[in-house]
């Protein structure tokens, strides 16, 4: 299965790719499925994303007017969580990690629903697949609220990893730490967005007041020799999204996308798709654009696929 990975990645084959167990742990549940599947339910062509966009607004507003808007109501968000367990299976997707806001649950009336809707899609569209769903909170949000909410969320232990989203500078990083405490007390693994659009020193601070296990994005890190190195000291996983660098216009081209200093840096890297419906690009696409852009070879590609594949070794039932 190894060597199949690096000859068909060596033959850029993407079909034989998708054929491939792989892992993507850092995608958005309402944005994990492809395009086609939402224009094919919905019966509309939808525009094609540009290939970069000017902002993180931008972004946000083509997703409002090209996708959002053929999903309204329930029944619209329900098609998109469906959307990331069809796609999961159709390229080969074996250690699935979504994340999910509080606001989600509420949406679909509750704990038990939630959680009921979720295993039935996990079963019926991805039963190859392990679902590890992550509970994500905005940089943003009232944070004193949100613990207010937590007990009872994690109390039905379904959670497996915790996560702060969205803005980087909204608020300083510390004020989730009585979140993140309580998250480590149901033994859920400690994930946050940081480094993305901030600095090595971002990521730096997030680790260690958080005592994150994992990292999402945390490409900054890159400009900073001794804090890749104290990453890699701690084993700090980094969950990357090449296509979402490139197109939100953080790192110029996948030819010279950090992921490939990171990785010989000794630090624990991941490849993610982080908004499939936005930025397009499946994992086995992810992984052929690093290697047909000459950044990593298709045995260190291979090595980066077999740290994702183990997240879920993480996680005790």
């Amino acid at each position: 299965m190894d060597k199949n990975f690096e000859i068909h990645l060596k033959e850029r084959s993407l079909e034989r790719l998708s054929s491939i167990s792989k892992s993507d742990i850092h995608s958005h549940a309402g944005r994990g499925g492809k395009v086609d599947y939402i224009s094919s339910w919905a019966k509309a062509e939808i525009t094609q994303p540009p290939r970069k966009f000017e902002s993180l607004n931008h972004m946000q507003s083509w997703y409002s007017d090209n996708i959002k808007i053929y999903c309204p109501g329930l029944q619209g968000h329900l098609k998109r969580w469906e959307a990331a367990f069809a796609q999961a299976s159709k390229d080969n997707i074996t250690v699935l990690a979504l994340s999910f806001a509080a606001s989600e649950i509420d949406f679909v009336g509750g704990m038990e629903s939630f959680i009921k809707i979720l295993k039935e899609y996990n079963q019926q569209f991805a039963p190859n697949t392990t679902f590890l769903p992550e509970l994500t909170f905005d940089r943003a949000c009232d944070t004193e609220d949100e613990f207010s909410k937590l007990d009872e969320i994690l109390s039905y232990d379904f959670f497996k990893s915790v996560d702060i989203c969205c803005d980087e500078f909204a608020q300083p990083i510390r004020n989730f730490k009585k979140i993140f405490r309580k998250a480590k007390e149901y033994s859920l693994r400690l994930k946050a967005h940081v480094g993305e659009f901030g600095s090595a020193d971002d990521v730096m601070e997030a680790v260690e007041e958080l005592e994150l296990n994992e990292v999402h994005h945390g490409i900054a890190a890159a400009e900073s020799n001794y804090i890749m190195k104290w990453l890699a000291d701690h084993k700090i996983q980094l969950n990357i999204c090449p296509s979402s660098n490139v197109m939100l216009g953080i790192v110029e081209s996948y030819a010279v996308h950090p992921i490939r200093k990171i990785y010989h840096a000794g630090i624990p890297v991941t490849i993610n798709t982080d908004d499939l419906l936005i930025f397009n690009q499946t994992i086995s696409q992810e992984y052929l654009n690093l290697y047909t852009a000459n950044l990593m070879t298709a045995e260190e590609l291979n090595k980066v696929r077999e740290i994702g594949l183990k997240e879920a070794s993480y996680y005790v039932e």
